[in-house]
């Protein structure tokens, strides 16, 4: 192995002991020896069992065979997740036909963070993860189940599922992709367009066209955002079948593989031979194995945030220093939108997951001793899935890059460490995403302009009252316990134009940006956030900042007792006003929240036994 992985691998495990051994042993407790059915009820089983038709309800009823839970993110508004319609009937007839029983346990829900950008739903978006991860607990609670299949793509709606799954740690569980749309206008030529738009040189049909064009058909957006990094950490964490996570909507090898996935849901419950589940297989080499393939990738920072929620879900202790020590030790080994002009289609057809997993594990940055859905051994996401009449058939995967503009052997990258880096110093800490950044971008010092609203920012932009001047735009009160954490995508082409007009600029915020973003050197994640009393409350306008992402710093030159005696200005929105569009909804979701540093998450890791657990105070 690596050195430094290794290194970080190993404090993972020393960190995370107590709380893995407690969850391993709920996992235990959890376990049963035959169909977990057997315990419950004459009345609770036929509840479960009423609606279904034979052959099912006789094998339900007779307690001899696995049930597979299905829980599906499907809906027909969202592109990636429209193609999961008709994916539970598919697996349902795999399921049988491999001597298993399937049930649709569930559906969670899935909102879109492309069609939300700069919308008040958006605020809703990053709580939305937890709910999912509620949701998917709900769907298999009822003891009915010997396995699960989830079917899910993008965003916070796969952590969300994970998070959830891994609450029934004793189930093993195989995540289904739906897969990316093919290629439509270039990444790269939407963003040009974008910028025009924001400057006024085109009108609304022309973005309009531009961006239809690009988002064209079913299937996953095509840029390497939250969604197509989702895809990539559930292979290689060994949740996906080999080589499943980019084929095609539509394709033959996208239904063969779909196929595929119901048999091994059957393959690896107790019952059929290779029990395998997903608490054993989710442990801290899989969890290294998912940073090392974002960094490696330069991709999402919203992986930033869930990662470490996934990990605690698992009884284990990740955080940013592992993430910023991990980043050191990775090379950076693609260049996908918007990291480059490539999208997720040409990385397939430079060499893809088979050849990235194989460079990383050539190389000693990936471990292989892992548990995967298809066995032991990481080594098996080497290989290439094609089709042979009708079914998958895996060879081995190419041993060298296809397209080197696009993706690189890991002792040839692109950049020496990885796509991500975590900042600190006097405004807190926080994660930069610098493999889209040009160098000379990556270091910006200039006056601070503050704003508590990105729509404030943009009218000022529009206003032309940022215009000639260098600027750190500072957004906050935008974190998890202020609004919910909405992503401030929408403000990449206003900076973008002043960045390409020759003004020196940058972004801090304890908001988040998308996976999309990149151009602008942007300090996101910003904790302890402004609502919570952190540092970015008593920035002023004109404050000189330093946004450094070579040296990892993230300052401010204002004297120490001088910004220490500051008042807090500005401020989160009343719940009062953090209403509507559901939003109220969510109230008690702000009020319990924890830091973007510790996952964002309203769900609370478990302590080890022999930790205190604190007494609980009532008003």
């Amino acid at each position: 192995m690596n050195a430094g992985v290794a290194e970080v691998t190993a404090r993972i495990t020393q960190r995370s002991r107590g709380t893995r051994a407690a969850y391993l042993a709920r996992v235990a407790a959890a376990t049963d020896k035959g169909p977990a059915r057997g315990k419950l009820a004459c009345a609770n089983l036929a509840h479960g069992f009423a609606a279904s038709e034979e052959p099912v309800r006789a094998g339900l009823r007779s307690g001899r065979k696995p049930n597979v839970a299905i829980v599906s993110a499907y809906n027909d508004m969202l592109s990636a997740h429209q193609p999961f319609r008709d994916v539970p009937e598919v697996l349902k007839k795999s399921i049988l036909h491999a001597g298993g029983l399937a049930q649709f346990a569930g559906g969670v829900p899935a909102m879109c963070d492309g069609i939300t950008q700069g919308r008040a739903g958006m605020e809703l978006s990053l709580f939305s993860r937890d709910l999912i991860a509620m949701s998917t607990a709900i769907a298999l609670s009822h003891d009915m189940f010997d396995a699960a299949m989830m079917l899910g793509v993008c965003d916070k709606i796969v952590p969300g599922m994970l998070i959830g799954a891994l609450s029934f740690g004793h189930l093993p569980t195989v995540f289904v992709p739906a897969g990316p749309m093919t290629s439509g206008l270039p990444n790269g030529e939407k963003a040009r367009v974008r910028q025009l738009y924001a400057e006024g040189k085109v009108g609304r049909e022309e973005l309009l066209e531009a961006e239809s064009a690009s988002y064209h058909s079913k299937g996953t957006c095509t840029f390497y955002g939250t969604a197509n990094s989702n895809q990539m950490l559930m292979e290689v964490m060994g949740l996906h079948l080999p080589d499943a996570t980019f084929a095609n909507p539509g394709t033959p090898l996208r239904a063969a593989l779909d196929r595929a996935a119901g048999e091994r849901a059957v393959a690896i419950t107790a019952a059929g031979g290779e029990p395998t589940p997903v608490g054993h297989l989710v442990d801290e080499k899989a969890i290294v194995n998912a940073c090392v393939a974002l960094l490696a990738t330069g991709g999402s920072t919203n992986h930033t945030m869930h990662l470490v929620a996934i990990a605690a879900a698992a009884g284990i202790s990740l955080t940013w220093d592992d993430l910023s020590d991990l980043s050191a030790a990775v090379p950076l080994l693609t260049r996908i939108y918007p990291n480059g002009s490539a999208d997720i289609n040409h990385f397939v057809a430079a060499g893809g997951t088979p050849f990235l997993v194989h460079t990383l594990l050539k190389h000693g940055y990936l471990h292989d001793d892992v548990l995967t859905v298809s066995g032991r051994g990481l080594w098996r996401h080497t290989a290439e899935a094609r089709l042979d009449v009708g079914s998958v058939a895996w060879e081995e995967g190419p041993k060298r890059s296809l397209d080197l503009t696009v993706l690189r052997p890991a002792d040839d990258p692109f950049a020496p460490d990885g796509g991500l880096r975590m900042l600190s110093g006097r405004l807190g800490r926080a994660v930069v995403k610098t493999s889209a950044v040009a160098p000379e971008h990556r270091v910006v010092t200039a006056p601070a302009a503050v704003f508590d609203d990105q729509a404030d920012f943009l009218a000022a932009f529009a206003e032309g009252r940022l215009d000639g001047r260098d600027l750190v735009a500072v957004i906050r009160y935008q974190g998890p316990a202020a609004n919910g954490m909405p992503e401030l995508h929408k403000l990449m082409p206003a900076l973008g134009v002043l960045q390409d007009r020759g003004q020196r600029v940058a972004i801090v915020t304890d908001g988040r940006m998308s996976g999309a973003s990149g151009k602008v050197a942007a300090a996101i994640h910003v904790t302890p956030e402004a609502a919570l009393g952190g540092p970015l409350a008593r920035v002023r306008d004109g404050d000189l900042v330093t946004v450094d992402a070579e040296l990892g710093t993230l300052d401010l030159d204002v004297p120490d007792g001088e910004f220490d005696q500051r008042e807090m200005t500005g401020r989160a929105p009343h719940d009062v006003e953090w209403a509507g569009t559901g939003r109220e909804l969510f109230s008690g979701f702000r009020a319990i929240v924890g830091t973007a540093e510790n996952g964002a998450s309203v769900i609370r890791p478990l302590p080890a036994p022999q930790e205190e657990i604190p007494v609980a105070q009532h008003a």
